[in-house]
């Protein structure tokens, strides 16, 4: 009776201690951000050098930018890849599209419709749309595919559960009221749900996921300078 007793009294305790366990705090600071303004400066992916050869990490993203006289602001990978670092989805990149738009239905978090496209057009626009919505046309500079989408109109994806146990390091990008370009990784691991969570409180109508574990970010102005990572396509902010 003792023993069922004490079980009692221990589970319980457990029970206790994860109700009032805090959840994750969507909060400016358990993030590294960076606020792009298309119209003043330059948002632009990168996959390959010159060359042909694949840039792969931040640190060479920067010493890739700087051999072009620009000075790197701010990067993070850009997009879910194969194992070989090619794009899994739409790439375009100056104007070309390098890989076609992807519309499988498979298992992971790219193929968790709706997934979507994170884009900037000729004139200086960005955007997130849904995959569907997406059209590669003409007037699109650079486009990189990735999923899911975090927040869809501004609702978050109706498949995230508040509590969910499943967390990890994450990077994404949402498109502010203004226009103007969130990006953002958390410096620990978050639930998909808080993650959108964050975007949506920002008042990010549309933003997309773009990695999990892997996501690196170059971010000086926030203390943040890595410049490792092993990645396929990046996206790069520098002044026009």
């Amino acid at each position: 009776m003792k023993k069922g007793v004490l079980l009692i009294a221990a589970v319980s305790a457990i029970v206790l201690l994860l109700a009032f366990t805090p959840s994750f705090n969507s909060s400016d600071s358990n993030f590294i951000t960076y606020t792009a303004n298309p119209s003043t400066e330059n948002i632009v992916l990168y996959y390959k050098d010159g060359n042909g050869k694949r840039i792969g990490s931040l640190g060479n993203l920067k010493k890739h930018t700087e051999a072009k006289g620009k000075k790197l602001q701010f990067a993070m990978n850009g997009g879910m890849f194969q194992e070989d670092f090619s794009p899994v989805g739409c790439y375009i990149e100056d104007g070309q599209l390098i890989n076609k738009v992807n519309t499988r239905n498979a298992s992971g978090n790219f193929y968790l419709k709706p997934n979507g496209v994170f884009y900037v057009t000729k004139d200086n626009k960005a955007a997130v749309c849904q995959t569907e919505d997406f059209k590669p046309s003409p007037s699109i500079q650079y486009a990189t595919q990735s999923g899911p989408m975090l927040v869809i109109d501004g609702k978050i994806h109706s498949a995230f559960k508040d509590g969910s146990t499943f967390v990890n390091i994450r990077n994404g990008v949402g498109i502010l009221p203004n226009g103007q370009v969130l990006f953002a990784m958390s410096k620990a691991k978050v639930n998909l749900y808080d993650f959108a969570m964050y975007f949506k409180n920002k008042g990010c109508k549309n933003a997309l996921y773009l990695d999990g574990f892997v996501s690196r970010a170059y971010a000086p102005t926030e203390n943040w300078p890595q410049t490792d990572g092993n990645f396929g396509v990046m996206i790069g902010v520098t002044s026009k």
